[in-house]
Formats: C-alpha cells, structure tokens, sequence
C-alpha cells in the first residue's frame, strides 16, 4: 500500500506545478496567443488584460484548494491503515466500593477538552475517529497482539521479582490523569509494574487524555459497546453490567498473556507513595497461604479518628474483600472466569460460593483514596463516608519487613488471643469517656441490631455483604476511638457469618 500512496501524492504534485506554470503563463500572454503589446495599447485593452488575469487567479486558488483537500484525504487514508488503530496504542504519557467506571450514560465530570488541545490529534489538528478493533495480520485478537510486547514474566528471570501489571479501569473520566500521574510518580520501575489502561465506553476525551502520556502507558480499548440486555427492574443498573463485561474482558486479555497476578486499579484512585512496595511485600504470602484469595489497599473504616495513624506498617487479615485497589493472581482468576457474573461483580465476589472462607490483606492506613464522586453509584456513600478517608503519606518498606504473622496459622491464634483478652466495656461507656485503661478494649455484639446501633454511633461502616460486616475477620472489626484501640466482636464461640443479616 505504501508505494501506491506515495504514487498517488507525487502524481498530485506534478499536477499542482503544471497548473501553477499554465495560470503563469496564461497571465502574461494576450488573449489572443500573442506576446505582450507595446505600453501604448488602449486602456480598455489592458482592463480587460486585468479581469482576465483575476479570473484566472481566482481559477487557480480553487483548484489549489481542491489539491489540498485530496492530499489530506490521501495522509488520513494512509494513517488509518499503517498506524497502530486507536483503541489499541501504546500510550505516553466508585465511589462506592465495587462502582468504580463511569458509563456512558452517568454525566461526565467535566466537558471534553477541545480539538484543537494537544495530543491525540489527527490530521490538521482533527481527533483521529475511534475505528473498530481489528484482528491482526496474524489472526489474533489485537488486544493480544498489543500485549504480547509484554514477554518478560519475572524481571531476569527470577521469581522474586515477578512483573506485575497495573491495569487501570477507565471510562469516560478525563480525571483518569490524576490517578496514573499519581500511578506514574512512584512507580520504582516501568519494567516490574506496566500500566495497562482498559478503557469502555468510547469517550474520545478521556482516550485522549490517556494517550498523552505516550510510551508510560498502554492503552487496550474495550470492543464490545452493544446495548446490553437488563431485566426491566434492573434497568437503572445497567451501568454496573457494562463494568462487569469490562472487568471480565481485560482480566482475560491480561491473564491471557501469562502473567502470575495483577493489580486493579479504577480511574478514580489516589494511590500512597508506597503503594507499589505494599503490594510487593505482600505478593510472597499471598502466593503461600492458600486461605488468603487477594490483597486490597483499602480499609473501608479507613478514615481518620477510625485508625492508628502512627501504625503505618500495621496489617490485617479480613473476611470482606475490599477492592478499591487490590491484588489476585492468575489461579484465582482461572477459578471465577469460566463463572463471571453479568453485573455486580463486586458483590458476586463476595458471596460464599466464591470467597469460600478465604480472605485478603488489608491495612491500617490506607494506600488508595477515591476522588471520584460522579458515577454509577451517584455519589454513594462519598459525601457521608468516602472523601473522609485518609491515604497513608509515610513509605514502609514491606520488602524488608516480617510479614509472617499474617500467615494464618500464626495470624488466628494471636489476633483472637488479644480480642478476647481484652476487657469488655459498654458502648455508652466508651461515648461517655468512662473507660479506665487505654490498653485494647472490646465491646461485644450478639445481635445485627446491637451490631448496627454500635457502628452507626461510633461512625463505621454499618452495611454487611453476604452476611460479613466491613474490615470483619470472625466476625471481629478492628478500629481506634478517642486514641485507643477498640475491638467490637461477637461471642468467643462464633459460629460463622449469618447470610440473613445483609
């Protein structure tokens, strides 16, 4: 195709000099063919000289615009095919847990920025059009061949240093920038963490956003934007059957190329300058201890006045996955893919059939805060709950710390010794500033609606999934009150979650 082109601009060209050269000569020659008159011809005469030479300039700057315009359309053919198609480039440059994309049918944050604004331009200064995904020339997919740059599975071959993808779920957030400069700024290495950004839902500005970072990010591009098919009473949900049909399509074409684990991200994140170190110190565990099924960033009661804010290093066992940035690996993935739900993934997740008594690391201090309001959970929980949430500032080295108390062999016996050890208070008690020590205090619950008057007065989170409450491990939630640690947990002889209390 390339010699063609290059054919077709050289014959427009050639075209282009002999007209330039006709309208020259025409202009200096009399009507008639012959040369120029001597300076003593009439008036009318040369007036007449002067219309004709204007009308044949006239003449010329259409026809030079009309060049103008096969030449463009000649580049714009030529870039749709030999260029990489734009919803799979290498790039440069929820607000309520489990909502975290935007869908195209929740208002945007902010207006696109305009077509003329630099990066992700076409011709001329025109946005390139959002093509179809193709397959490659090989037949595969061409997420997969986009991926596929990706062969190196371990950094030097060595498993104590396994590369592991951020993938970021976008939408049509233009604020998607925020999240990967935070994404791009403590990244410690390119090579160990790529960031793949999966984008649904078409939106040209965000896609344009994504795209100016250039080689720092890859973006995939979600290809199935059909109208999805929703029972009637599920209607207004139908954003959160797009996330799922997102969420099940990169994990796939992620999974697909053979890499071990993966870190979630949605667009809507803040990550601690730790972030990547966290998830590396924890990655040995959580590929050793078969009870643990992933890591989350998140703590649901993650807010300040809720947590020790000098135990920054301190982690958790939880029974309540998190999301909100976390961490799963490939066996998992392999396990739920062949059952991924329509809608509600999040949830889904978290029902007993798949969590199957296991849990995830969490920790004290946040390593994730969401700043997005606007979504398909219309701003849930974020003015009540989520913006108060504090993101850790202070870098702990997980890949130097000891860790192994978290393996559950040793994490049960010692978690549940220091609960039940310590002394029982009342809730009023505790409002009214009228306990005696400030050693760990315990405050027990038999019933969900005992349960439910205690978090709502001490301001947690009070909603169950699938019967287990926010941060619970048995039943217990862990959180600080007036600078002091305060368990509040069921009876010593917990049986296991009820399903009946969500």
């Amino acid at each position: 195709m390339r010699p063609r082109k290059t054919i077709l601009l050289v014959g427009v060209l050639v075209i282009w000099v002999l007209m330039t050269y006709l309208a020259f000569m025409r202009s200096v020659r009399g009507t008639d063919g012959s040369r120029p008159r001597p300076a003593f011809a009439s008036n009318k005469l040369m007036l007449e000289k002067v219309q004709d030479f204007e009308q044949n300039l006239k003449s010329f700057a259409d026809s030079r615009q009309n060049l103008y315009r096969d030449i463009i359309n000649i580049l714009r053919r030529t870039d749709k095919v030999s260029s990489v198609p734009a919803q799979l480039i290498p790039a440069g440059s929820q607000e309520s847990p489990g909502a975290a994309v935007q869908e195209a049918e929740v208002p945007k944050e902010r207006q696109a920025p305009p077509a003329e604004e630099e990066d992700g331009k076409g011709v001329l200064g025109v946005p390139a059009p959002l093509a179809p995904i193709p397959e490659a020339e090989d037949g595969r997919p061409e997420v997969e061949r986009v991926l596929s740059k990706f062969q190196q599975r371990y950094l030097n071959n060595d498993p104590a240093f396994p590369v592991i993808p951020v993938v970021v779920f976008a939408c049509n957030r233009i604020s998607v920038n925020k999240c990967l400069d935070d994404l791009i700024r403590y990244r410690p290495s390119a090579e160990q963490f790529p960031i793949i950004v999966s984008q649904d839902c078409d939106d040209e500005a965000t896609r344009n956003t994504i795209l100016s970072y250039r080689d720092e990010v890859t973006l995939i591009q979600q290809p199935d934007q059909s109208d999805i098919p929703v029972p009637p009473k599920e209607k207004k949900y139908k954003g959160y059957y797009k996330i799922s049909r997102h969420y099940g399509w990169a994990l796939r074409a992620v999974f697909g190329q053979g890499f071990d684990s993966v870190i979630l991200v949605e667009d809507d994140l803040s990550v601690a300058p730790d972030f990547y170190e966290y998830f590396l110190g924890t990655y040995p565990i959580l590929k050793r201890d078969k009870s643990l099924w992933c890591v989350s960033a998140w703590n649901d009661n993650g807010k300040e006045g809720l947590i020790d804010t000098t135990a920054h290093d301190l982690l958790y066992r939880s029974d309540f996955f998190p999301g909100l940035g976390w961490m799963m690996t490939k066996d998992l993935w392999d396990e739920l893919e062949p059952k991924w739900p329509k809608a509600f993934w999040d949830d889904w997740i978290r029902q007993p059939e798949q969590r199957k008594e296991r849990a995830c690391i969490r920790p004290e201090l946040p390593r994730t805060r969401t700043f997005g309001k606007i979504g398909v959970s219309n701003g849930l929980f974020f003015d009540k709950h989520l913006k108060f949430i504090k993101l850790s500032e202070e870098f702990v080295s997980f890949t130097k710390t000891n860790l192994s108390y978290l393996v559950k062999s040793a994490y049960d016996d010692a978690f549940l010794k220091t609960v039940y050890q310590s002394p029982v208070v009342t809730l009023d008690e505790l409002k009214r500033g009228m306990v005696m020590t400030r050693e760990p205090i315990r405050i027990a619950y038999h019933t969900k609606e005992q349960y439910k008057r205690a978090t709502k007065n001490l301001g947690l989170m009070d909603d169950f999934k699938s019967g287990v409450p926010r941060t619970a491990y048995r039943g217990v939630v862990s959180f600080f009150y007036n600078g002091q640690r305060v368990y509040l947990a069921p009876s010593a002889n917990w049986k296991g979650y009820d399903l009946t209390w969500s």
